[in-house]
């Protein structure tokens, strides 16, 4: 779903604090809003910028045993947790009425902490679900339980509904490849890689342990259900496209009717799966990866009915496992917390709970959150700079050297019909349709996920609703969706080390400007380029001028394809090229827009820094992060951001003002001749 939403964070990052440098961030609390106490003055800022800024607290930081990365974002987030428990603890300890979404929200909290309970139920919240599974008698009832339950857990071909790329006003069906339990098909098919040996090693160990734990495989060898398992989740990975092709927005658009579908994929029951998916009227679909499809189609045709019910077994069990005794819970751990990631511990439960709420009734928090933490003068504040950033763009395009006039005016339309979204929407949602109960918190569970499928399911061959949002209020995060061609600022974005009102200009252009500037820029990347003003998938551009954009964008994936994070594992510049895109244009146009500011005036000194210097600090802080090797390898594997480091260096690099600031000779380590500088927007 690349093409919908381009978040700026991998991971959207649930939280609540308000905006303001708070006694939780003092780091940030001095006239710059540097952190100057994590910098390393052992390390000039020409040879790192990253290190010379971070470079202490890169040293000091120990990485918290519940965590695979830790840095700004997770300390924001772990601080906003603490606030968001407070918050629903509140609602379950209240004497006033509440409402009943507030009800629901302290009633599903309560269910998902009483471990007692869970443990006391043992399986027996999940026995109908497994029961239905092993039912499973013939082809038709496997494509009829695929279609039921596709929004239950990862199943091997999936569907959303959502606006059409090339008909943006319209909602249709949408269908991708799915269904491996690791991260993604390297995992599976690289066999001289020794930590992805390892990783399969593990899934194979997590896999036997749920057999062993199920009931359903009574006189069965576990490890003889893992193995067929695994082999057929490397069959499924054999035909999944990479990552890379998978962010292709030409070769992702593939629409077609329902019976071409079902010519093009072998005897498989189509009907079956779209009647289990309540999608029975629906004629025409758009397919993300046709091949993958049609030869998972083929899968479920040729593997023996067993297989295919041991695989739905296991992976419902490991979708369920927080909701499900403690043994399957450590066993979730052991492999996605530990072996995956790299943690030692796991996250707290009240944590994990709060994350559930979130998922399950965003919108009610959301709303709680607005009312305590977002004023409207914060709304105000953002929207101010936004349109500033956005003016900068519109200078900037003018004065393009290699795109000729003809282009420069649908990317000026273009950009005139950018639609901006700050802080929270202006209609929350309504849970009336979920019912939460106590002492059940699979079911809680498997109740919002059906209200919210039917909720998408019938949007489909309806108008698209731009009023709705992608994130909740709370999430540290922003987006830009190419098909509204829309930016979306959630409130929790605005605060240290993002955006600092006691702060002075430089570091907030630095930091929260170039958050800004990056989801502008991701509506003029390699693939947001090939989107319209209306967000319609069409080509607006003279050929000339997108090959020469082309072949500055691929000079910019050789510079990130020589990156090597992890010793034989480099970033792929090809996954990355979008965010990479968006951070290169993002942080000068940002740059562009605090020189605006200034109206031609020079910026005081601060700490000895002058405003140019703090403006690149304020970026290279933003991006300070410690991530464990094996949250490295997935990342570099299946994300398509860039590792921090490399998103605060490799993008200065290319920024002339950056080098000025910083007076850069041919010898330091961050110099870059100013002919080999990547300049796009």
């Amino acid at each position: 779903m690349h093409k919908v939403i381009c978040q700026l964070f991998v991971f959207t990052l649930t939280v609540f604090i308000s905006l303001g440098v708070r006694a939780d961030l003092q780091a940030y609390d001095n006239l710059s809003g540097l952190d100057l106490k994590g910098r390393d003055t052992s390390v000039r800022a020409q040879d790192d910028l990253y290190l010379f800024m971070n470079g202490q607290w890169v040293k000091d930081t120990v990485i918290p045993d519940d965590k695979s990365s830790y840095g700004a974002f997770v300390e924001l987030r772990d601080l906003s947790d603490q606030r968001l428990k407070s918050l629903i603890q509140g609602l379950t300890q209240s004497h006033a009425a509440l409402s009943p979404d507030e009800k629901k929200v302290a009633t599903f909290y309560q269910a998902f902490l009483d471990t007692d309970k869970i443990d006391a139920l043992g399986l027996g919240p999940i026995q109908g679900l497994l029961k239905q599974i092993d039912s499973i008698k013939d082809r038709h009832d496997l494509a009829l339980f695929l279609g039921s339950n596709q929004h239950h857990f990862n199943v091997p071909i999936r569907m959303w509904v959502g606006p059409d790329d090339k008909e943006p006003t319209m909602n249709r069906v949408q269908m991708v490849q799915g269904g491996l339990g690791l991260p993604d098909r390297d995992y599976y098919l690289k066999l001289d890689e020794p930590r992805f040996a390892k990783a399969r090693e593990s899934y194979l160990a997590y896999l036997t342990q749920l057999a062993r734990l199920s009931e359903n495989f009574s006189g069965r060898e576990p490890t003889d259900v893992a193995n067929r398992v695994m082999e057929l989740e490397t069959q499924l990975a054999k035909v999944h496209w990479s990552q890379i092709e998978s962010r292709d927005a030409q070769k992702s658009y593939n629409p077609m009717t329902l019976k071409a579908l079902i010519n093009r994929s072998g005897q498989f029951d189509w009907r079956a799966y779209m009647k289990g998916a309540q999608l029975s009227h629906v004629k025409r679909l758009i397919v993300g990866q046709p091949s993958s499809v049609y030869e998972t189609a083929k899968l479920f045709m040729d593997t023996p009915l067993e297989v295919w019910r041991a695989y739905l077994v296991l992976h419902a069990l490991s979708d369920s496992a927080q909701v499900l005794p403690q043994t399957f819970r450590d066993a979730h751990f052991a492999f996605y917390g530990q072996a995956l990631s790299g943690a030692q511990t796991p996250k707290p439960r009240w944590q994990l709970g709060v994350a559930q709420v979130d998922e399950a009734l965003g919108e009610v928090v959301g709303k709680l959150y607005v009312r305590e933490y977002f004023p409207p003068s914060y709304k105000a504040q953002m929207t101010d700079l936004v349109n500033h950033l956005l003016a900068a763009y519109k200078d900037s395009i003018k004065t393009l050297t290699w795109m000729g006039e003809a282009t420069k005016k649908k990317a000026l339309q273009k950009l005139s019909q950018y639609s901006v979204k700050i802080g929270y929407p202006n209609r929350f949602r309504d849970y009336t349709a979920l019912e939460v109960r106590p002492d059940e918190a699979w079911f809680n569970g498997i109740r919002a996920e059906n209200v919210e499928w039917m909720r998408m399911v019938k949007r489909e061959g309806k108008r698209v609703d731009k009023s709705e949002w992608g994130m909740t209020p709370q999430t540290v995060n922003a987006y830009y969706n190419a098909s509204q061609n829309e930016i979306v600022f959630p409130a929790a974005i605005l605060q240290p080390p993002f955006f600092n009102p006691k702060a002075d200009a430089a570091v907030n252009y630095g930091s929260i400007g170039s958050v800004i500037g990056h989801e502008i820029s991701h509506g003029f990347d390699d693939q947001g380029s090939q989107f319209d003003g209306n967000g319609k998938l069409v080509n607006w551009w003279t050929d000339a001028d997108r090959a020469a954009f082309d072949a500055a964008t691929q000079k910019l994936v050789e510079q990130f394809d020589a990156y090597e994070p992890l010793q034989g594992v480099h970033v792929q510049g090809a996954l990355t090229l979008g965010e990479n895109i968006a951070d290169l244009s993002g942080l000068q146009i940002a740059f562009k827009a605090y020189l605006n500011a200034l109206k031609g005036n020079t910026a005081p000194e601060i700490d000895g820094l002058t405003g140019e210097q703090r403006f690149f600090l304020g970026f290279a802080q933003s991006w300070r992060e410690k991530v464990r090797e094996e949250s490295t390898l997935r990342r570099l594997t299946a994300d398509p951001h860039s590792p921090d480091e490399f998103r605060a260096n490799g993008t200065v690099v290319n920024a002339d003002a950056f080098h000025k600031a910083f007076n850069t000779k041919p010898g330091d380590k961050m110099y870059k001749a100013p002919e080999a500088r990547i300049k796009l927007w």
